[in-house]
């Protein structure tokens, strides 16, 4: 069984879609009608523009998506997927990929929940930080025990999960964890604290904009990141995606979950190589590819 996975905020970077601009004539098309959607230049940033104006939110969910979702519709009888994920942002793109949302209407909510992301951003101070090193019951517990909004925010593999939450909250984490011996504790260069309670405003616009969004029966199962498990019913992929931007994504067991329901492979189809090197980390076997 083939699996497709959908890499999320952090793949980004100049030039990201060009080719496929250049090459084909359906990425053009769907490249200048996302511009037209959008109101913006995206490709203009995407292949030409500065890593400070592709990292804005508002850009960089948009750009990895259209990217994504553009590279799945050029792969034309070779993309028959049966099972995909994607990662945080990613699962927009696989939402795309196995026929629940329209292109146009992935591309508007996937603008919507940046756009509200980025204020709910604006609001308070926040960050993130990567652990690696250490067991997730003490990552959790070490959370638990710190009197500032700080959450476990993605399980990336066994021995490397993300945390979120307010920028004390995440300074006085990584002290704790280092003096518990972390490998390392590096806060990570992003706009907020994605993945926490602190995402909660935005998680009310989302809602709204999901409940006005027509989403279709999909194709094949869908891991979603809310509960790693295969889900096809509609009612439940509009509550799990909005749960999302307030619930930690389980991409350790989404792909422990893949590979035990039958994945022989897995083709990431999107910018960058991060979820080729996640998956290996759970199995240095197991076949990997980009699409």
């Amino acid at each position: 069984m083939k699996a497709y996975v959908f890499p999320g905020q952090g793949a980004q970077f100049i030039g990201m879609g060009k080719d496929l601009y250049e090459n084909s004539d359906i990425a053009k098309e769907l490249f200048d009608k996302a511009n037209q959607i959008l109101g913006f230049n995206i490709t203009e940033i995407m292949f030409n523009g500065t890593d400070e104006e592709l990292r804005q939110t508002k850009v960089t969910q948009p750009a990895i998506f259209l990217h994504s979702a553009i590279l799945a519709k050029t792969l034309g009888e070779d993309f028959k997927p049966d099972m995909v994920a994607g990662h945080s942002l990613g699962e927009f793109s696989a939402l795309v990929a196995n026929g629940t949302l329209s292109f146009d209407d992935g591309l508007k909510l996937v603008y919507q929940r940046a756009m509200a992301m980025q204020e709910a951003c604006e609001i308070e101070p926040s960050t993130m930080a990567a652990i690696i090193g250490l067991d997730d019951d003490i990552v959790e517990k070490v959370c638990t025990e710190i009197d500032d909004i700080v959450v476990a925010a993605n399980y990336n593999t066994p021995g490397q999960i993300v945390i979120s939450g307010s920028i004390p909250g995440i300074d006085k984490a990584i002290e704790k964890l280092n003096e518990l011996g972390a490998r390392r504790a590096l806060k990570l260069n992003v706009g907020g604290a994605f993945h926490s309670p602190l995402m909660k405003p935005a998680g009310q616009k989302l809602e709204e904009a999901i409940n006005n969004t027509t989403f279709n029966t999909p194709a094949c199962p869908v891991y979603q990141n809310v509960t790693a498990k295969p889900v096809t019913d509609i009612a439940e992929i509009k509550e799990n995606l909005i749960k999302q931007l307030t619930a930690p994504v389980r991409w350790t067991q989404i792909m422990q979950n893949m590979i035990a329901d039958g994945a022989s492979s897995y083709t990431e189809v999107g910018p960058g190589k991060v979820l080729q090197g996640l998956v290996k980390k759970i199995d240095r076997k197991f076949p990997t590819f980009s699409a």
